[in-house]
């Protein structure tokens, strides 16, 4: 088998190779030449040091890992039928007339007992204290309440505020940060979807649980264990010295340390352009677990949720298993490859269990906890999914397990364009790509007018980069609804693993799912013997 990846040279770090040959399991140049003008990442490492380690361009960028793993889901593919029809509306007999794509449901729940509705199964990853997440949360927060769908503000977000006011006992007494986040999303939520707040070590220790639970009543809280990108903490970049001394201040691990004095003088020399801040690790056992559990119930939070990592197959089945014993509303599992804001960039590529086989393991663990009569809370699954037909496989896979689909990067782009369609107009510059569907919003954005129908003037205040938002959740509803209606299914309940198959043997070894010349071939035999 080839190299799954190509190391030492990525965009993503501003690295290439000078030649065409490379060794693949170094990703050396077969011939390099004392005398070379760059930039591999070996090259760029020699006077740029750990700089190397991140991505480029922190703030104005999401990367995303770049591994090709031995099997995914386009391993897989959808099973279509020419008979049957599950999940139509009670009364309605399936016929050609009735069982047409645009009345498939695509509306989905989360929750133990208080359930969540969303008009589609997805939600927002994490958007927390990187500053791509800040500099465009208006977008990010109002696309996703006009969607119908979660957001989920992610760790660090008060303990970055530049604005952070802090209590004699060194807890949140106001965060500036935090108000604007939360109130932007509910300033057009609409009940479906829910905006609810990671908790990890700092959080805890900031107080921030009660600060968003006191000031602002939030109904959900979410403990973070991990994520796909990273088995370390969250981490961001900051420029100014002043600032990085405040962030080691409150407690954060910032590199390099900002408090040494030959520190100081390299940042005043420019060798320091810099710093990184780091959060804690993590440590999980049971007893601290469920005694947290009970702290945030007792502050009055409805649900809990469990944002977890592509960790081993060990800290799966702690997270369903204590999940399970919790009553958890949410258990998010998020697999390799990663994306984010700013996470090292061997880390995204090198660690943890890559989605497809993380989401097989815990249908598998699922199941055993359910044959001993034990409810698993609901599910959803996280890790490169961009497209309606990763989110139906997501769905039928982990049937009936699995809720929703998190979706990281994917959903951070069409604010991102919705919001620079607007710069461009306003600077009368915009790009052929563009320009080709008309110059104004109207021609451009196929759902203004139905939006504009909706929120009558108020859709004024709805920024561009939201409206992208919204013009993406409708192709991922129109398109999941086709595929859905193709194998029959007219709700997401209906979902099964028999909807899918195997296109490889391996595919068939990690997941269960039947190859495809075997799927269906019993009763096909039966057909032809009649």
């Amino acid at each position: 088998m080839a190299n799954l990846r190509r190391p030492n040279a990525n965009e993503a770090t501003a690295s290439a190779n000078r030649s065409r040959n490379v060794v693949p399991m170094s990703g050396i140049c077969s011939v390099c030449v004392d005398g070379c003008r760059g930039s591999c990442e070996a090259w760029l490492a020699a006077f740029r040091g750990r700089e190397v380690l991140y991505p480029r361009r922190y703030g104005n960028i999401t990367s995303g890992a770049d591994k090709n793993y031995p099997v995914d889901y386009s391993h897989l593919n959808i099973q279509g039928y020419a008979v049957g029809a599950k999940g139509l509306p009670e009364g309605i007999e399936p016929n050609p007339d009735t069982a047409i794509f645009p009345i498939v449901d695509t509306e989905t729940e989360y929750g133990w007992n208080r359930k969540v509705k969303m008009h589609l199964p997805i939600f927002t990853g994490a958007l927390g204290s990187t500053e791509i997440a800040r500099k465009n949360w208006e977008h990010f927060a109002i696309g996703a309440a006009i969607s119908g769908i979660t957001l989920v503000c992610g760790e660090n977000v008060c303990g970055i505020d530049p604005d952070l006011e802090l209590n004699k006992n060194g807890k949140v007494k106001k965060s500036a940060e935090m108000d604007r986040r939360i109130e932007v999303y509910r300033r057009f939520y609409d009940n479906y979807g829910e905006i609810l707040v990671q908790l990890n070590v700092e959080d805890t220790r900031f107080g921030v649980a009660e600060y968003v639970l006191d000031k602002h009543h939030l109904d959900t809280i979410e403990l973070k264990w991990g994520q796909g990108a990273k088995c370390i903490g969250g981490e961001i970049k900051v420029k100014q010295i002043d600032r990085a001394l405040e962030l080691k201040n409150r407690g954060y691990v910032v590199l390099p340390d900002p408090a040494i004095p030959e520190v100081q003088r390299a940042y005043q020399e420019w060798e320091i352009q810099s710093f990184e801040r780091h959060s804690r690790l993590g440590f999980v056992d049971r007893d601290s677990f469920f005694k947290e559990i009970d702290r945030l119930r007792s502050l009055g939070f409805k649900r809990i949720t469990l944002k977890t990592g592509a960790y081993s197959a060990v800290e799966l089945a702690m997270a369903l298993r204590y999940g399970a014993e919790a009553n958890l509303d949410l258990i998010t599992i998020d697999g390799a490859p990663g994306g984010t804001g700013m996470s090292p960039w061997p880390m995204m590529n090198e660690w943890g269990i890559p989605t497809l086989y993380l989401q097989s393991l815990a249908h598998q663990f699922c199941e055993k906890l359910t044959q001993r009569g034990i409810r698993v809370p609901d599910l959803a699954m996280a890790g490169g999914f961009s497209a309606e037909d990763g989110i139906f496989k997501a769905m039928a896979i982990g049937s009936p397990y699995f809720k929703a689909v998190c979706m990281g990067r994917v959903l951070m782009i069409p604010g991102m364009v919705g919001k620079n369609i607007g710069t461009w107009l306003d600077e009368d510059n915009l790009p052929n790509s563009v320009s080709r569907y008309g110059s104004h919003l109207q021609e451009i954005f196929i759902c203004y007018e139905e939006l504009k129908e909706r929120y009558g003037e108020e859709i004024e205040n709805i920024p561009l980069g939201a409206m992208g938002i919204y013009s993406f959740a409708q192709k991922i509803k129109v398109g999941l609804q086709q595929l859905m209606a193709g194998s029959r299914n007219f709700r997401l309940s209906t979902l099964t693993r028999n909807d899918l198959m195997a296109l490889t043997k391996d595919a068939e070894m990690v997941t269960g799912i039947p190859y495809v010349m075997d799927a269906y071939r019993e009763k096909a035999e039966e057909i032809l013997e009649e």
